[in-house]
């Protein structure tokens, strides 16, 4: 018999590839100190499979046909559980872990041996052989002959299981499984055996713990960055304020993240700029000079180039402006709520609070703050340069920072495109604070895919259309009508577009004191069955169909672009 195709197999390691020598039926696979090979006893004693021997931590016997010469053997070693070869007559698997860093591929009398490179951890073995009843006829000491069985070992990464019989052909495969079934554990197997599911148990609950800690870690990082996890390039900048400016609009710091060096660096420049105007600084000669030299990209002249001489600078000119503004307030935010425990399903509510002041802030010097967005902004790396410039422009605008982060925007979304102004927009919702699913696994069949909104206040113009706005409907469209008979339903009071607008200015009346009469001379009270009840359809730009045709423009639709 032919040695296996090794051209079939791609993508693994093959230790072992030709004749190997064995003697009395048996090769090892030992690890450990002693390398210790047991007895056919010892490696199959409490198993459901024969042929593959690992009753005995840190070893296995490998059974074979011949009983005493050379035979083909391939060692793999794999990532993941590899296919199995249809051509293989007998297949067994058990489950083995190196007790040490040396696994090696022993022959009976322990004259020779291959490393196999095995690192500790669990491994799922896979012994394949083939012609195992016509290698069992052989006599003994058939080197040299043409083989008749062979044999396949594989080892893969994979958690401990039983062993178990993959597949059965041949006479002598089927004896040594009725063999390892009828043997059963000694106590000291027992013991060992026991010990192992201790340690599994163990292993896998701290495997558990740190799974975990690692949500839970994960869970709060994305909170305190604001609904997201944090790039390597947010993280990288742990050492500037961003985690202060997080505080104040999270958006904008993971806008600002993947807006590019050129935007970034634009940033910097216009939030040291404004910090300078709002403080009275620009009109300062060295002041000027050095956002000069700033927006041309060169190195802060003097006394910029030093902390200690700006500070000095600053005190000694009797120009600086004596401008101060109360202290910025971050917005406030939801607390934080942890995952739910694992053991009991339920949250235990813990609620964490960002690093707020408790009082009102008091009133800050404005240029004290505004010449450090200057030398933010000149920082080497460009985003730490737009955070920090930020941030000390922030709190140089101090209570009117949201015009100033608002003009950030403005600009930003300006010069990067859209798709900058589409990572503004964005809007996440929060993680949920328990896993209803985990709770109720009933309700699991009914989860669908839902869009939360995120209204926020706007000044919309004749020109916006959007929900809660004005809405314009192109001229070149018809408008959505409905064909359909419009019949009284006997139940609830009919009424016109009109009616329901008297409706409204009634209650609107009655809540200011002061009942006013209907254009029409009616009372702006007047409820019940309306003569004016369509029976057409509705028509396009406000209008309504009346006895004598369509009205002029409803006062709902003022703008002159809606037709």
């Amino acid at each position: 018999m032919a040695v296996p195709d090794l051209e079939k197999v791609s993508a693994v390691r093959r230790p072992v590839a030709g004749e190997v020598q064995v003697h009395d039926r048996r090769i090892y696979v030992v690890s450990g100190p002693d390398a210790a090979r047991p007895d056919l006893r010892e490696a199959f004693a409490g198993q459901d499979a024969g042929l593959c021997g690992a009753a005995v931590p840190g070893a296995v016997l490998l059974y074979t046909g011949l009983y005493s010469g050379d035979v083909p053997l391939v060692v793999e070693v794999h990532d993941g559980a590899p296919a199995l070869d249809e051509d293989w007559e007998d297949v067994v698997e058990a489950s083995f872990r190196p007790a040490s860093d040396r696994t090696r591929l022993v022959r009976w009398d322990g004259g020779a041996s291959w490393d196999l490179g095995l690192i500790r951890t669990d491994y799922r073995v896979r012994w394949c052989a083939r012609g195992m009843d016509d290698a069992v006829e052989l006599p003994a000491g058939t080197t040299g002959k043409l083989p008749v069985d062979g044999y396949l070992l594989q080892f893969w990464p994979a958690p401990p299981a039983p062993a178990r019989v993959v597949r059965q052909t041949s006479d002598t495969a089927e004896d040594m499984h009725g063999y390892a079934r009828a043997t059963p554990r000694t106590p000291a197997q027992q013991a060992e055996a026991a010990r192992r599911t201790r340690e599994l148990f163990a292993r896998a609950a701290e495997e558990r713990a740190e799974r975990a800690a690692e949500a839970r870690r994960l869970h709060y990082e994305e909170w305190e960055w604001g609904g997201r996890l944090p790039s390597e390039r947010l993280r990288d900048a742990s050492g500037s304020n961003v985690l202060g400016l997080l505080r104040f609009d999270s958006e904008l710091v993971h806008a600002l993240d993947v807006a590019g060096p050129g935007v970034q660096r634009a940033v910097a420049l216009l939030a040291a700029r404004r910090a300078c105007e709002t403080a009275g600084l620009t009109g300062l000669p060295w002041v000027a000079h050095a956002l000069a030299e700033l927006a041309e990209g060169r190195p802060l002249p003097p006394p910029f180039d030093d902390g200690t001489r700006m500070r000095e600078a600053l005190r000694a000119d009797p120009r600086v402006p004596d401008t101060s503004v109360r202290g910025a307030t971050p917005p406030e935010r939801p607390p934080y709520v942890p995952l739910p425990s694992k053991d009991t399903g339920h949250t235990h509510v813990e609620v964490v609070h960002m690093a707020v002041p408790a009082h009102t802030p008091g009133l800050i010097s404005q240029p004290h703050f505004a010449l450090p967005a200057v030398l933010a902004a000149a920082d080497p790396a460009p985003l730490v340069a737009a955070i920090d410039a930020v941030w000390h422009a922030l709190n140089t605008f101090g209570e009117h920072c949201p015009r100033f982060l608002g003009e950030i925007r403005s600009a930003c979304a300006e010069r990067a495109g859209k798709s900058f102004a589409a990572l503004l927009r964005v809007r996440t919702t929060p993680p949920r604070p328990a896993d209803v699913t985990a709770i109720v696994p009933q309700l699991a069949p009914l989860a669908r895919t839902a869009t939360r909104l995120h209204p926020r206040p706007g000044s919309p113009s004749p020109r916006d259309s959007s929900v809660g706005g004005p809405l314009l409907w192109p001229a070149d469209e018809p408008w959505p009508h409905c064909d359909g008979p419009h019949e009284w339903d006997g139940v609830n009071v009919p009424v016109t577009p009109e009616g329901e607008r008297r409706r409204r200015l009634r209650r609107a009346a009655e809540a200011n004191g002061t009942p006013p009469d209907a254009p029409d001379g009616k009372a702006a009270g007047r409820t019940g069955a309306d003569p004016r009840w369509p029976d057409g359809p509705v028509q396009r730009g406000g209008q309504e169909p009346t006895p004598d045709g369509p009205t002029a423009r409803s006062p709902c639709c003022p703008w002159p672009s809606c037709t």
